[in-house]
């Protein structure tokens, strides 16, 4: 079975250590120095994301798939651009909703997925 990326803010982060997630956000500063941005998630928390080598980021607000290395730390696999000004406190109000024990498994995971922590 293919394993669904999950949709997290950076306070989840923590319980998708070396799994592949979703994050919601908005650039607020690039290091090409070391390769790394600097995003504020949508419950904003700040997360440092290591660009993949093909990405670029010009724009303010993006979906990023990557695998979280540690809370607050992630290696980009993929960047989707979202146009336009962005609610992110709705976005975080999704997310909340998504990871609510009372939807969680009957809308938005079935509970053989290893890729959620149950």
């Amino acid at each position: 079975m293919e394993k669904n990326n999950p949709r997290v803010n950076s306070a989840l982060m923590q319980q998708f250590v070396g799994q592949v997630v979703r994050l919601p956000c908005k650039i607020k500063t690039v290091n090409t120095d070391a390769d790394t941005v600097t995003v504020e998630a949508s419950d904003g928390g700040e997360v440092i994301v290591k660009l993949a080598v093909t990405e670029q980021v010009t724009e303010t607000y993006y979906e990023i798939i990557g695998k979280v290395t540690e809370p607050g730390r992630m290696n980009m696999l993929i960047a989707i651009h979202m146009p336009g000004d962005i609610d992110m406190a709705i976005i975080d109000k999704v997310i909340g909703l998504i990871h609510d024990p009372r939807f969680f498994t009957k809308i938005f995971c079935t509970t053989d997925n290893d890729n959620y922590p149950v």
